[in-house]
């Protein structure tokens, strides 16, 4: 009995086995998108590690049931050798049957899932070497599909420029690309440009048009010449001299040390949770608080400075999406996460005579974690927001969603520009290298004109034929009227162009309509100032990041710069630092607890502790208000005046002491 049911045991995982390594060879075939990218193939070697360390626990389990089976094996032989009643013998001899068998089929277990352990290995190199011929055949299929794409452009130019050509040669389109492929383009002898159109408010959508579609612009109804400013404020957008400072600012900072830490031996624990209430240390921030990363958000200020200059509200929106988006270029290699502010906390930028404004930035809240920003520009213009981190890991990625509008005000015409913030995500947390991306779409809006620009950030994605970190977008009037096309990269730059005609297509084969415009040569409106050198040891940090912690007189003792933490983790003094660290959110965890039970004694017995805590976290901002916002019909803090005067004066006795 024991024999033939070991047999069976044997039989059955031996049949098992074979169904199940040839489901998984299926899978994998039919998951090919999946398993080409390197994130995955670390994952999937991960994941045979996890399986192989399953097995290593599976032998333990084995070795203890054998011991302890052997053990329960004598203690029946003991008995055995007892003189008992013959009853007590017969239950006795059922029992000593069962543990035989049961020990049989343990090690019938174990031992198939060994077997099963050695095909999976077995097959998994052969996946592995299959996958690679697969990625290096799909790598060349690329390359060979790009050159004939290249010589199918030439042979159309040939075409375009031989004797006797129609009048009318036709247009070939990339599909998913925005703007046709500049490089090709430029060697014609055509004006225009074709462009995707918007499906709706916050999506894009592929032109494909037909071959029989001729590019006229000519006779049709375009959009009313709207004249480019005639001193090319569009043209000059990104060419502007940083002129000569009298301050002189430094130009570097002490190299990052190299430290190892393990990210997956803190994050571990963490998953769903909001991610400014898990204690890091220093070693995975940059040397700069969150108020001086909102501070950078002006690094491309002239943007705003020259769309001051333009006449046309369409054309100054232009401007105000290309200063929106390049925001996010200093985030493309700044994967590590700036200081959490103290409450109460201040950074200021007084930069009247180098860029011509000033800003001020105070953490409002600590949870959530929100500051409030005011800039003032002397060209006519004014930056306002207050922007609450929302932060969530979620085991392989970190989602960072701003929530909050943003101002922009210009004097002299009263153009008040609102827009919000898209969400960014640090990808490959566990595995793989980490690295960023920005993703959603973003409404600008004119309240005083209804001018709109809408903004779309395209996810990156390795098997998409889009360009990384790829940003396009339609600005219109109060009409809904299409005035100009955007599209550039949210790292490197944005152009405009403008639209001169634009015309509805023929329905796809999902039965929407799309709209073709046609467009003038695009114009650079913004390009990325090139990092400084030895950027990659200072945290890839750009000259105006590198001069934000730098020590100044007369500031706040609340100022950022002032942190002592933050200071000795620029200095290079990790251990110092992080000791530091514990020391300060120690001070606001106790000016927390003082502050409930102020509240507490001060509305006596019947506040609840709820209350108390609530009561407690309303703290009371000291440059900034909360006021209704009249255009969102939200609460926020506006700067309400003080500290310049504050500091002229040299009196700070109403800061808290938070260092």
């Amino acid at each position: 009995m024991c024999l033939n049911l070991m047999g069976h045991l044997c039989l059955r995982s031996y049949q098992q086995s074979v169904p199940i390594s040839i489901t998984w060879q299926d899978d994998s075939g039919d998951d090919d998108e999946e398993t080409a990218s390197p994130a995955d193939k670390s994952e999937l070697q991960h994941t045979l590690k996890n399986l192989s360390l399953k097995l290593d626990d599976l032998s333990t389990c084995n070795d203890l049931i054998a011991k302890h089976g052997a053990a329960l094996q004598r203690s029946l032989n003991e008995l055995d050798n007892l003189r008992i009643p013959s009853e007590s013998g017969e239950k006795l001899k059922v029992v000593n049957e069962r543990a035989t068998l049961f020990r049989i089929t343990s090690n019938a277990m174990i031992n198939a899932c060994k077997d099963f352990l050695e095909l999976a290995e077995t097959h998994s190199r052969k996946w592995q070497r299959a996958l690679q011929y697969e990625q290096e055949q799909r790598v060349h299929l690329e390359e060979t599909i790009e050159q004939l794409a290249k010589q199918h452009n030439s042979l159309e130019r040939a075409f375009r420029s031989a004797p006797g050509r129609p009048p009318n040669p036709n247009k070939s389109f990339s599909e998913g690309s925005l703007l046709t492929s500049k490089g090709e383009d430029s060697e014609e002898d055509e004006d225009t440009e074709y462009f995707d159109a918007m499906e709706d408010s916050t999506s894009f959508i592929t032109v494909i048009t037909q071959p029989k579609e001729d590019r006229k612009a000519e006779g049709g109804t375009g959009t009313s010449s709207v004249d480019w400013s005639s001193d090319n404020v569009l043209d000059s957008a990104s060419f502007v001299s940083k002129g000569s400072s009298k301050v002189k600012r430094r130009v570097r900072i002490p190299d990052k040390p190299n430290y190892s830490l393990n990210l997956w031996s803190i994050m571990k624990n963490c998953i769903g949770r909001e991610l400014s209430k898990i204690p890091m240390p220093v070693n995975f921030n940059e040397p700069l608080s969150m108020l001086q990363r909102l501070t950078e958000d002006l690094e491309y200020h002239h943007l705003l400075d020259k769309a001051v200059h333009c006449a046309n509200s369409v054309e100054q929106m232009c401007l105000v999406a290309a200063f929106s988006v390049s925001s996010y270029s200093t985030t493309v290699h700044r994967i590590a996460k700036p200081f959490n502010p103290m409450l109460g906390e201040t950074f200021e930028l007084d930069r009247m005579e180098e860029m011509g404004l000033r800003s001020l930035c105070e953490q409002v809240s600590h949870h959530p974690p929100s500051a409030a920003h005011y800039v003032f520009s002397k060209h006519g213009w004014s930056l306002w927001q207050e922007i609450t981190i929302a932060s969530k890991f979620r085991g392989k990625y970190i989602s960072i969603m701003p929530l909050g509008a943003i101002h922009l005000e210009f004097q002299a015409s009263g153009n008040h520009y609102v827009w919000r913030k898209s969400t960014s995500t640090v990808h490959n947390i566990i595995v793989g290298k980490l690295w960023i991306d920005q993703s959603g779409d973003i409404e600008i809006v004119n309240h005083k004109t209804n001018d709109r620009c809408q903004l779309k950030f395209v996810p990156y994605s390795y098997f998409s034929k889009e360009a990384p970190r790829k940003v396009t977008g339609v600005v219109s009037d109060s009409q809904g009227k299409a005035h100009y096309v955007l599209s550039g990269s949210w790292d490197e730059q944005m152009e405009c162009s403008k639209i001169v005609h634009s015309s509805s297509s023929s329905s796809s084969s999902d039965g929407k309509q799309k709209t073709v415009y046609q467009t003038l040569p695009a114009k650079l409106l913004w390009k990325k100032y090139p990092l400084p050198e030895n950027a990659e040891n200072m945290y890839y940090f750009s000259e105006l990041a590198l001069t934000l912690n730098e020590l100044e007189e007369g500031v706040a003792p609340t100022d950022s710069r002032l942190r002592p933490d933050q200071r000795l983790m620029e200095k290079g003094r990790w251990d110092e630092a992080n000791t530091e660290k514990q020391r300060l959110e120690e001070k606001q965890r106790l000016s927390r607890r003082r502050r409930m039970e102020s509240c507490m004694s001060g509305h006596g017995q019947g506040c609840t502790i709820e209350e108390a805590e609530k009561e407690s976290d309303g703290y009371v901002p000291l440059w900034f208000e909360k006021r209704l916002d009249p255009l969102t019909g939200e609460t926020a803090c506006i700067y309400k005046g003080g500290y310049w005067e504050a500091k002229e004066r040299q009196d700070w006795h109403m800061c808290p002491n938070i260092f």
